[in-house]
């Protein structure tokens, strides 16, 4: 026998599974897929649970803003222009579901190139190498005139930037999430770090426009932020340390200034869930009322999912 003293486990007391509260119920599961679904098939049919059960819940509140004429900010990233989802988004914006776009340079600058030339992005590890990385004349031409057009007429920098968009009338212009919103008279601010971006390597550049015109947006996008209280949306997609910190900051401002920025809704979508995002959107910001999402997954996929169950349960 061992030397050792045993735990005696017959005086354990139980109870029924049965009669146990549960997190997980049958009614919760997952309809199986089948060819032919309708896309309301679809979402009824995932698991009402975790990420699943978030999506949902943050599509709804996107239809109940909107019903509620309340802001939904989506800002965004580079990668959301990249990975083809500017025109999901461009018609989000057509149908009034986002009501003000903000971004950081490389989005402005991957979606200017797209909407006049049909491609973007270039091959950095190679390009580097030789010293043409960032080195396109033509880009760098549009978007460092409209920060001079911008600060030269008192107009907002992303504002400035599509209504050249729309001057030019490039071969893919409609896919263009700048030029929607010039058309439809939707805020696009543009918040830009100096350096950061491939235009600001060019002789072109000046600082002096480009600090005026990118802080005039941040101005208009306070002031979107200063309404988000009792039913806006904000979503971040895939910025992981721009948009983060300027949310926070016209946040700050927008509440210092006595506006009740309250009981709203953030979202933050990428690949990975980054320090920033999580805390200055998803976390922070709705602690004195709100509800913060964390969702995890490709652009590619997350945002048009997210962009369908937007439009279905607008028919609800």
């Amino acid at each position: 026998m061992s030397r050792h003293r045993e735990l005696d486990f017959t005086k354990i007391r139980t109870y029924s599974a049965a009669d146990r509260p549960s997190k997980v119920r049958a009614s919760m599961e997952a309809a199986p897929p089948r060819a032919g679904m309708t896309v309301r098939e679809l979402l009824d049919g995932l698991p009402d649970i975790l990420k699943a059960a978030d999506l949902k819940a943050v599509a709804r509140a996107v239809v109940a803003a909107k019903r509620a004429r309340r802001p939904v900010i989506a800002m965004i990233g580079g990668h959301v222009i990249k990975t083809g989802c500017a025109t999901i988004l461009a018609e989000l914006v057509e149908r009034g579901f986002i009501t003000h776009l903000a971004s950081n340079g490389s989005a402005a600058i991957h979606d200017t190139e797209l909407a006049r030339f049909g491609h973007t992005s270039e091959d950095v590890a190679e390009q580097l190498a030789d010293g043409s990385f960032g080195m396109a004349a033509d880009t760098a031409a549009l978007v460092n005139e409209a920060a001079d057009r911008a600060a030269r007429d008192e107009l907002g920098f992303g504002e400035a930037v599509g209504a050249m968009l729309v001057e030019e009338n490039g071969p893919y212009l409609e896919r263009a999430l700048l030029a929607r919103c010039a058309k439809l008279g939707v805020p696009y601010t543009l918040h830009v770090a100096l350096g950061t971006d491939i235009v600001h390597q060019h002789p072109g550049a000046s600082g002096a426009s480009i600090g005026e015109a990118s802080m005039r947006d941040f101005r208009i996008f306070a002031a979107t932020v200063a309404g988000l209280g009792d039913g806006g949306v904000v979503l971040n997609l895939g910025s992981s340390v721009i948009m983060p910190e300027v949310f926070l900051k016209a946040l700050a401002v927008a509440r210092n200034l006595g506006h009740r920025v309250v009981d709203f809704t953030t979202a933050n979508f990428d690949m990975l869930q980054h320090y920033r995002p999580v805390v200055n959107v998803v976390k922070r910001p709705v602690l004195p009322g709100g509800r913060g999402y964390s969702i995890t997954g490709h652009h590619e996929i997350m945002i048009p999912l997210l962009a369908a169950a937007i439009l279905e349960y607008e028919q609800a």
